[in-house]
């Protein structure tokens, strides 16, 4: 399977499709769609930044706006209308739907799915196989009116096949525990898990079980510090 190196390449279609503008030093794999058309965006433009790194199979729509380092794994699809940061990364057969917010520096693992109205903030893990909800009333003519993703704050940890519901707000740097289904507001700081997910721990009394650190989450303590303090008058 041969890689191509573009440096600098704007790729400009011919009638009904988009102008694809792709930073220097790309790597894209055969078998990679960028600029999918989109029949809901009007927005014809698909940005993304320097050293991106797409696998095959992906599919990237037209539409969004992408900042430099992404990398995706094999078959992940971005669709429109998305923004997202500097050095994103998207595992395999992870979707990204429409008008989405990703900050910087973000880990989406494989097979999860972000739905549309989601915001994601900075330097937040997303863990294999977890599922976002944006739809709290499905099949209700007035759905689309309501619609909203969870808003994952900086630096929030979500453990594998965890499910968030819509609105939900995950604080800064809590942790939510594999399988948890996430059905209130997650304070900052606080590790939940469970079905519904409650609140049994603070990240700063975390452990490592395997004795190869004292605290595991000690450097995400740290910063949610520094963030409490910068927010006090």
């Amino acid at each position: 399977m041969a890689t191509e190196r573009h440096t600098g390449l704007v790729i400009e279609n011919n009638g009904e499709n988009p102008k694809v503008k792709l930073g220097e030093d790309a790597e894209v794999d055969e078998g990679v769609t960028l600029g999918y058309p989109a029949s809901r965006s009007q927005y014809r433009i698909l940005i993304i930044g320097a050293r991106a790194k797409i696998r095959s199979g992906t599919i990237v729509y037209w539409g969004s706006t992408i900042g430099c380092n992404l990398e995706t794994g094999h078959n992940v699809v971005i669709r429109e209308e998305n923004n997202l940061g500097n050095n994103v990364r998207i595992w395999t057969n992870s979707i990204i739907d429409y008008g989405c917010r990703i900050g910087d520096n973000v880990k989406i693992h494989s097979n999860v799915y972000i739905p549309q109205f989601t915001t994601i903030e900075d330097e937040v893990f997303i863990g294999p196989g977890v599922c976002l909800a944006n739809d709290i009333h499905p099949g209700c003519p007035k759905a689309v009116e309501c619609m909203a993703g969870p808003l994952i704050k900086k630096g929030a940890q979500i453990g594998i096949n965890a499910t968030i519901l819509p609105r939900i707000t995950i604080g800064e740097y809590a942790v939510v525990g594999s399988g948890s289904v996430v059905t209130a507001d997650v304070p900052s700081g606080a590790v939940v898990y469970g079905n519904p997910a409650r609140v049994y721990n603070r990240i700063e009394n975390i452990v490592c079980l395997n004795g190869l650190i004292d605290k595991p989450y000690s450097h995400l303590q740290w910063r949610l510090k520094s963030a409490d303090s910068l927010s006090r008058p």
